[in-house]
């Protein structure tokens, strides 16, 4: 990779300047034959795992990036990812990276893309971050298929007897788009369909995402497809996706899709970027197939799991870890100066000002964080995020409380630095995978749904309990009727804090969890608890990213973060 200089220092005029390598030869980099790539054009590829060399080596360790709690200033917890990866990769390590593909909502929003930044990115970012190889239409098409044939069966007389007012099952968009929340569908007379209240939820908030994402291939896909529950009987019994008949068609809607996407860092270090399901409001993980591919193909794997590790990070080792064997073996939790101001409880337009007195009083939310993960069996590396007005007494803050604390930190400047400036943490990620650990999930399947929301929300969040709607309540009873009581939880709630309150910075106390809903996601594998004020379709903001967005003449992207 070489650049050209230039005056745009932006994540995109960063990515435009770096010369690419063609597809092929990272593929040869990273071990994979011709006969398993799939090339989309020059710098992008599909791989087939099933034509993959099986290695004689045991497979590769797995580093999971979370961080502590975001704000809305942002924690660069990819980029990090990336950079961490380029450093060890520098160091001789086979490495790769697995990373979930962004979802346009966010994009067109406010939160950005998901490729890193500055010189610790994945490449083509702008390609990645809009439509990259389609994976996203896919899923969005098996899902409205889904409900384009309930909703007929419905109309051709219904003869399971589904009860329109109790489908739980919705069709999704790619976009953030509030208007479609509660909709009403069916209108216009006999021949238009049976008129019932529906909505949509954004794509990465869908269990076909989610289903995609912890399928171990082809036949795991339908088979978790086929499970799903789309919604009730008349007698209340659940009425799955095998009920209809619908398994077999999403499937080969999801045949390629679900073929690991390859690409390359500015540095070269090939990364699978594959399947995005958000962290708030389902279980925040790259694909399976994507994560235990690189882990046949390298010696170490940097993966990540969104927002804070009271999210992304539990459900990892909660769900993908406990179901998909990559059990961690090291993680690092990424924090900023910034952010860990702002938990101090500085303002966003003063985090600017050097205020060492606000980063100690923040780092109350990064200590929580830490136990929780040795709560895992693990020990945690902290990586601060370097921002260019981090001043010295600030960091210093950090570095002195995790020796303190006998916690690894190291400072990595990665997006000015790239590789270069992630090699201290690359050398402490190194000595924690060969630390001894004893990873186990946090709590066992064999507990009732409440009691594994109680073990979460005391152990995690902090919180003294748990209060349930009344129709979470009649949730309970369902789940505990229909078997469904085995499965683990998925937490939907604020990322911005340990509670479900967002305006609750720091490490609150003493609070009781709302949790307003339960549903269960039969085909995922797992009873998504939907707590507070969260939703599974977002609004966009009062001025969308989407507004400085455009094309230059020459077709290039323009205002791309």
């Amino acid at each position: 990779m070489t650049t050209t200089p230039t005056t745009d220092m932006s994540d995109l005029g960063i990515a435009s300047r770096a010369v690419l390598e063609p597809i092929s030869t990272i593929a040869e980099r990273a071990g994979i034959p011709d006969v398993a790539l799939e090339p989309y054009g020059r710098y992008k590829a599909k791989v087939d795992p099933a034509l993959l060399t099986k290695r004689e080596s045991t497979q590769g360790k797995v580093v999971l990036v979370s961080a502590m709690s975001p704000t809305p200033a942002g924690e660069g917890k990819s980029t990090v990812t990336v950079g961490l990866a380029d450093a060890l990769a520098a160091t001789g390590t086979k490495t790769m990276i697995a990373l979930r593909e962004p979802s346009l909502g966010p994009i067109f929003g406010m939160k950005g893309g998901a490729t890193g930044g500055g010189y610790a990115q994945v490449l083509p970012m702008d390609e990645i971050n809009m439509h990259f190889t389609g994976d996203f239409h896919a899923i969005t098409s098996a899902n409205n298929l889904l409900m384009a044939l309930v909703d007929n069966h419905i109309h051709q007389g219904n003869a399971l007897g589904i009860d329109p007012r109790r489908i739980t099952f919705k069709r999704v968009i790619d976009m953030n788009d509030r208007s479609l929340r509660n909709i009403v569908i069916g209108l216009g007379g006999p021949t238009e369909g049976v008129p019932r209240e529906a909505g949509f939820d954004i794509t990465v908030a869908s269990e076909v995402m989610a289903v995609f994402c912890l399928a171990t291939g082809i036949d795991d896909l339908k088979d978790r497809l086929s499970k799903m529950t789309i919604g009730y009987t008349y007698d209340k019994s659940p009425v799955t996706v095998a009920d209809i008949g619908a398994q077999g068609a999403m499937a080969m809607l999801l045949k390629d899709a679900i073929k690991p996407n390859l690409v390359q860092t500015m540095a070269g270090t090939p990364a699978f970027i594959h399947g995005g399901p958000f962290a708030n409001i389902a279980h925040g993980c790259n694909s399976v197939i994507a994560t235990n591919t690189a882990r046949k193909l390298a010696d170490v794997v940097i993966t990540e799991a969104g927002f804070g590790a009271d999210l992304g990070a539990e459900k990892f080792m909660d769900i993908k870890a406990r179901f998909s064997g990559a059990n961690p073996d090291a993680v690092v939790l990424v924090a900023t100066i910034r952010a860990l101001k702002m938990h101090g409880g500085v303002a966003k337009n003063e985090l600017k000002a050097e205020n060492v007195q606000a980063v100690r009083d923040g780092l109350v939310n990064l200590a929580r964080h830490a136990t929780n993960i040795q709560k895992f069996g693990i020990q945690p590396v902290i990586g601060i995020n370097k921002f260019t007005l981090d001043t010295d007494a600030e960091l210093a803050v950090v570095t002195e409380w995790a020796a303190a604390q006998s916690i690894e930190c190291a400072i990595a400047d990665v997006w000015g630095q790239g590789g270069a400036g992630g090699a201290e943490l690359a050398a402490a990620v190194l000595r924690a995978i060969e630390a001894p650990s004893d990873f186990a999930p946090l709590y066992g399947l064999e507990l009732s749904t409440e009691e594994k929301i109680s073990t979460v929300v005391k152990e995690i969040y902090g919180g003294t309990g748990v209060e349930y709607s009344a129709s979470a309540k009649r949730m309970l009873h369902q789940i505990h009727d229909n078997g469904w009581d085995n499965l683990p939880v998925c937490m939907a709630k604020t990322q911005y804090s340990f509670s479900d309150d967002a305006a609750l910075l720091g490490a609150p106390e003493g609070f009781v969890l709302q949790v307003r809903d339960l549903i269960p996601k039969t085909g995922a594998g797992f009873i998504v608890a939907v707590t507070g004020a969260i939703m599974t379709m977002p609004g966009l903001p009062k001025i969308p990213a989407a507004m400085r967005m455009d094309v230059d003449e020459n077709g290039n992207a323009v205002g791309l973060f």
